[in-house]
């Protein structure tokens, strides 16, 4: 549905680098919102920023989209700074917030016809491109309706489509998801995808850790303002552990002396009780003695099978990115903390 988004012909940073920030900080009385943040975003490429409510990945976008003024640090746009050079970097980037930034009384038309003409398009092409993007977006039928009758996802698609009437070489995307069911959240998914096939680069703000494992080539954690770890999926995951050992025991009485028993059979292992009372969730090293995640895993099934505990279901898998955010901050990723939402 997503054959008529424009191609993008740009001139990149020599860097080939689409965000770069070192030391960035930004304040709001006695809270560091943001504390430092370094990052490095190749160009054509999805990255997310991964984080809690109120770690700063909001007010990051906001500095990177010359909303707010950086206390502290640099950051450069495509190698222009966003205080310095504000209006060469707005020229190439575009925002999609958390939420609608359309007029819900104007239809759908109305509403790409009217930012196309502030955009300066002419009349004539305004309603052109109105119409490439709604039938883009699967959202031609909903052209005269508006956009107050907007299922949720309808909403985030006009959104977006807005987004990119003048196809960005940035996209900031934060949080675009966020209550869609979903069937909505894969087609928000698909456009995402289809935007940066023609060429745009996308930062992704999500406390969806499947959202950034389907999207995003790397992956930034954000947390208390500062980036706590950074990488492919595949680095982040190998992080915390050299896989994940998941268990369903037959009687959960044995629970407990289980849990013992993994937590010295494994090195270093980290056990989690899920909300199913037979079922077990353990983080494995690599071990001391150099031994793999699977030869552990055996040992520990031999001892659990010693003590004459029986292991209805047995998988060793990769971590997840949900472990992986545990791991790392200790709590889960849309949990709320005690500072202002930033």
């Amino acid at each position: 549905m997503l054959e008529n988004l424009e191609k993008k012909h740009m001139t990149n940073d020599p860097s080939g680098l689409a965000i770069e920030t070192s030391g960035l900080v930004k304040v709001f009385g006695e809270t560091r919102a943001v504390d430092g943040v370094d990052l490095a975003v190749p160009s054509g490429t999805v990255y997310g920023v991964l984080g809690p409510n109120g770690a700063g990945k909001t007010t990051t976008v906001k500095m990177l989209a010359t909303l707010l003024r950086p206390d502290g640090g640099e950051a450069r746009i495509f190698g222009k700074d966003v205080v310095r050079d504000a209006n060469a970097v707005r020229s190439r980037v575009s925002l999609t917030g958390q939420y609608a930034s359309v007029d819900e009384d104007l239809t759908g038309t109305e509403n790409l016809v009217l930012l196309g003409r502030l955009l300066g398009h002419k009349p004539a092409a305004a309603r052109v491109r109105a119409a490439q993007l709604l039938e883009a977006f699967g959202l031609s039928e909903a052209a005269a309706k508006q956009v107050k009758n907007y299922s949720g996802g309808m909403r985030r698609r006009i959104d977006i489509a807005a987004s990119i009437l003048n196809t960005p070489d940035l996209l900031f995307l934060d949080e675009p998801t966020t209550g869609l069911d979903p069937r909505s959240r894969n087609q928000v998914w698909d456009i995402v995808r289809a935007v940066v096939a023609q060429g745009t680069t996308v930062l992704l703000t999500t406390q969806y850790l499947d959202e950034a494992d389907q999207l995003a080539s790397r992956i930034a954690v954000i947390d208390h303002g500062k980036v706590i770890a950074e990488g492919t999926k595949g680095e982040l995951k190998a992080s915390v552990g050299a896989g994940s050992v998941h268990l369903r025991l037959r009687d959960a009485a044995q629970r407990a002396e289980a849990v013992a028993l993994l937590e010295t059979a494994l090195t270093g292992a980290q056990v989690q009780l899920e909300p199913d009372p037979v079922a077990l969730t353990a983080r494995v090293g690599n071990g001391d003695n150099g031994s793999g995640a699977a030869a552990q895993a055996a040992a520990a099934l031999a001892e659990l099978a010693r003590a004459d505990i029986t292991v209805d279901n047995f998988s060793l898998g990769q971590p997840s990115l949900d472990e992986v955010f545990l791991a790392l901050t200790d709590r889960e990723a849309g949990a709320e903390t005690q500072e202002a939402a930033a």
